[in-house]
């Protein structure tokens, strides 16, 4: 790993060793798609020469910080990564960061090919009032977060002061987060999660997650690999709604020809009639809200988030096997911190 003062030093070498090359290319990112990348060009390209530069200090993106740390067995393919990195004919330079440690105009003048392979750092914004309020924190940060991302060691999400947590969307990231607020501390602590987020875990008072999703069961947009793993949270009493399990006819079509969506469509059906109707003392919950959208969230009074008024929600048909969730002018609300 290099410094940003070191970076035009290297590649400024690296440029004087191009005419001995065919092919000196640089890749910008050192996540999956940029060792995938490296990877190919290294292996198609006998001869040529591949720098991987990324602004942290440290290679693998989203495996290193996206990947739950509770999930080693994705994480695995760091092993491949790191077999690239180690290739004669390949470098990483952390800490260089595009556009202000080097430019990309020069890193066009340096090498024969320049792949930009980063990802999307920024979130997509609901567009809703009061999202600017306290405690309400893109997916992207909570998981940045307990994974110990540099940029969000320092988040200290609130979860002593309210024991109910919302998250907006049913995909898989959405249960990462709910696993990871409702799984027990100790199961935790055997895993890579950040040693910061482990302590604030310890001392949580989060009882109470509600996952909320536009549409239905049918079209949930999470694995059942996923789903299953957080139905089977020790100790935990699983809330769905039985009318929300009501199938229409298209929605029968769709199980029909989608064994992955019959899974998770089979796997909720399971937990409502296997579960507990009612927590025990104590009990953390975990509640599927289908057919909500969100239309504003709550202010407490003092910039912290409250609840959120949600309305309610049914799909509609907008060309031939698709649908979208609309609203109905029914609207209620959800509490929390």
């Amino acid at each position: 790993m290099y410094h940003a003062n070191h970076a035009r030093t290297w590649l400024s070498r690296s440029f004087s060793n191009i005419s001995s090359h065919p092919l000196h290319v640089c890749v910008v990112g050192s996540g999956p798609a940029g060792f995938y990348t490296a990877e190919k060009m290294l292996k198609a390209h006998q001869g040529a020469e591949v720098d991987i530069i990324d602004r942290l200090p440290t290679p693998f993106g989203l495996v290193r910080s996206g990947v739950a740390p509770d999930h080693p067995e994705t994480k695995i393919v760091i092993n491949q990564f790191s077999r690239v990195m180690q290739h004669e004919r390949c470098s990483f330079l952390g800490n260089v960061t595009l556009g202000s440690s080097i430019s990309l105009a020069e890193l066009r003048e340096l090498y024969h090919v320049v792949v930009l392979a980063y990802g999307a750092e920024s979130d997509r914004d609901l567009g809703i009032p009061g999202e600017g309020l306290s405690e309400i924190h893109s997916a992207r940060e909570f998981v940045w977060w307990y994974n110990g991302h540099p940029d969000y060691n320092n988040l200290s999400p609130d979860l002593k002061s309210t024991d109910t947590a919302i998250i907006l969307g049913q995909g898989n990231v959405a249960l990462d987060c709910a696993r990871i607020l409702l799984r027990s501390t100790i199961e935790l602590a055997t895993t890579d999660i950040a040693s910061h987020a482990l302590a604030a875990l310890n001392q949580s008072s989060i009882r109470k997650v509600y996952i909320v999703g536009r549409r239905g069961p049918v079209q949930a947009a999470c694995t059942a690999k996923e789903l299953r793993e957080v139905l089977g949270i020790k100790d935990l009493c699983i809330h769905i709604k039985e009318v929300d399990l009501l199938k229409s006819s298209e929605d029968e079509e769709v199980l029909k020809n989608n064994r992955i969506q019959r899974r998770v469509y089979e796997l909720l059906s399971k937990a409502v009639t296997s579960g507990r109707s009612h927590p025990s003392s104590g009990q953390r919950e975990l509640h599927f809200v289908f057919f909500r959208q969100p239309t504003w969230f709550f202010d407490s009074g003092t910039g912290h988030v409250a609840g959120v008024h949600f309305e309610k929600t049914v799909l509609r048909g907008v060309g031939p096997g698709k649908r979208v969730a609309v609203g109905t002018g029914q609207f209620e609300d959800l509490d929390c911190g």
